[in-house]
């Protein structure tokens, strides 16, 4: 710390952000920074401007508690802001600017939120709430263009000015590790969105188990410090997985997309030579399905899939374009990583089909985390790849509630456990196996269908690019099965019929990947399948719209 000599006082380490840094400060001094094809410094040119943007906002009276809530896509600013804002003893509140105005409203209303760093794109959005907003005092502008919009709204300044005006050598104070550091909301299938947070210790205690899950594994998917790192989840999703701070505290080169393209995306991952991501099924499916990418070598590339299974379909035609992939399972609530389905090394030899077969698997627990499956009653269930039940787990980073919601924090936290609400099993190798969501299982004459089972069982079919299985009302049966389908491109309009995908899902049946009774009696061909704001397929949409069929 500038300044301050030893005292010979006894120093309590706190595990603080701040300290993450630590390490790249003296490694990765000139490691690059990227931002699009707009944008390129130096770790060294990183922590100048994290020193900036705290004494900028320090200038702007944001103290100790205060919240300071982020509109960016995925950029260098917001790299700076998951620093900086926290290290204050601020609280980093990452908007998640899909939401409808009423839910920003409620949210930012919500969180307290005093000073608002906002992208130009968003400027219309905060217009149209900003008479609602009961706590902001600040406005702060990101721009990548050097002409500002016109707005009705009062700027407080634009992000590189105030930066510019401010001292490189701004002193971050030491805080208690347990001082709340990040929040967000996360959407459920009702109510408003529920606000979760994070303290100092368990952003970092996070960030270190992961790594030791995606490092210390001799897995082809290991995160290492010649990587290229370029995520693609919005930052403002669950801290873009935590994978800055990781990244940041390996020393990594790391590569910020912006607003997604496929073609920047593309360029960026060829141009800066990427080697790990991180996305949605969603954004792998439009990035496989660019022709772009049949032209280039993405053999370098390794990402992890979460946010929603990964079917069997789509990682096949990931591995077979030499993309690398895993899939990772984690929630809002837990920051979010639970498990990664890293391949042991005694599967190093396995063909393509069977690295798959591993890919899609829910994955092993990093380390710190314990998992159980539990029955309905509470009662912990055998690990034997069979027995299924609720997918219960602890760790020491996980929130520890929702904001200002008693009651539902009770229900999240039922006898010591968090409950995740998804239904799985866990195998003798270790690996976790979601089936469904609790909300989403088929129940049809007595008998529980996985809709997961049934989307990665049809996703086999050639010409089939996403699907959605939802159980519909059955006067005899309780509920059915029903299926809705889009195309790939190629297909579409070629004689895929509703017969075509129902004799695939017997074949599968007859082969053992589902049960009979669970081959769906309808098949719905769409051009697409509703979203939520984080990209997950939203079946909550799907079953009001065709709860009637």
């Amino acid at each position: 710390m500038k300044g301050k000599s030893l005292n010979g006082s006894r120093y309590g380490f706190q595990l603080t952000i701040k300290e993450l840094l630590n390490g790249p400060k003296l490694s990765a001094q000139d490691q690059e920074i990227v931002y699009r094809d707009r944008i390129r410094y130096t770790y060294k040119d990183l922590f100048a401007r994290i020193n900036r943007l705290g004494s900028a906002l320090a200038g702007l009276g944001v103290r100790k508690g205060d919240t300071v809530a982020v509109f960016d896509y995925d950029s260098h600013r917001y790299l700076e802001s998951f620093f900086a804002i926290p290290m204050m003893g601020a609280v980093l509140f990452t908007v998640n600017w899909r939401l409808s105005p009423d839910q920003i409203e409620y949210t930012m209303n919500h969180a307290e939120a005093s000073v608002v760093l906002i992208n130009t794109d968003f400027l219309p959005l905060l217009g149209s709430i900003r008479d609602k907003l009961k706590s902001v005092k600040k406005i702060i502008l990101l721009s990548d263009s050097d002409t500002l919009p016109k707005t009705d709204l009062t700027i407080d300044g634009e992000y590189e000015a105030i930066l510019a005006a401010a001292s490189e050598d701004f002193d971050f104070p030491d805080l208690d590790e347990n001082t709340k550091a990040t929040t967000f909301y996360t959407t459920g299938t009702t109510g408003l969105p529920k606000g979760v947070y994070f303290t100092h210790r368990q952003i970092v205690l996070h960030a270190m188990s992961v790594c030791i899950g995606v490092s210390g594994h001799d897995s082809p998917l290991r995160f290492s410090t010649s990587d290229v790192y370029m995520p693609i989840t919005p930052m403002f999703h669950v801290h873009a997985w935590g994978f800055p701070f990781i990244a940041t505290m390996m020393g990594v080169k790391q590569v910020y997309p912006g607003k997604y393209e496929p073609e920047m995306l593309i360029k960026l991952i060829v141009s800066e030579k990427v080697t790990y991501s991180h996305c949605v099924p969603t954004i792998l499916q439009m990035l496989v399905a660019s022709p772009v990418a049949k032209k280039i070598d993405l053999s370098a590339w390794k990402v992890i899939i979460g946010g929603a299974r990964l079917s069997k379909g789509l990682a096949m035609a990931g591995i077979d374009l030499g993309i690398q992939i895993m899939t990772g399972y984690g929630m809002s609530e837990t920051c979010p990583v639970i498990s990664v389905s890293n391949l042991k090394p005694s599967m190093k030899h396995y063909d393509n089909e069977q690295k798959s077969d591993i890919a899609i698997k829910t994955g092993m627990p990093v380390t710190l985390v314990d998992v159980r499956i539990a029955s309905p009653e509470g009662n912990f269930l055998p690990n034997d790849g069979q027995t299924t039940g609720e997918i219960v787990v602890r760790a020491p980073w996980f929130t520890e509630g929702y904001y200002k919601d008693p009651e539902k924090t009770e229900e999240l936290w039922r006898g010591g456990w968090l409950h995740t609400g998804d239904v799985g099993y866990m195998d003798q190798e270790g690996y976790i196996q979601i089936t469904d969501r609790l909300k989403d299982v088929i129940k049809t004459g007595g008998e529980w269908v996985s809709s997961l089972d049934l989307e990665n069982a049809i996703s086999l079919h050639g010409a089939v690019q996403e699907a959605a299985a939802i159980g519909i009302p059955d006067p005899k049966w309780g509920e059915r099965p029903m299926m809705l389908v889009v195309l790939t491109p190629p297909f579409r309009g070629d004689g895929i019929t509703p017969e075509v995908l129902k004799k695939h899902m017997k074949e599968c049946a007859d082969q053992g990947k589902i049960p009979r009774y669970a081959i769906p009696d309808q098949y719905i061909i769409t051009d697409n399948i509703p979203k939520t704001s984080v990209g997950k397929t939203d079946k909550k949409i799907i079953r009001t719209l065709y709860a009637s069929i």
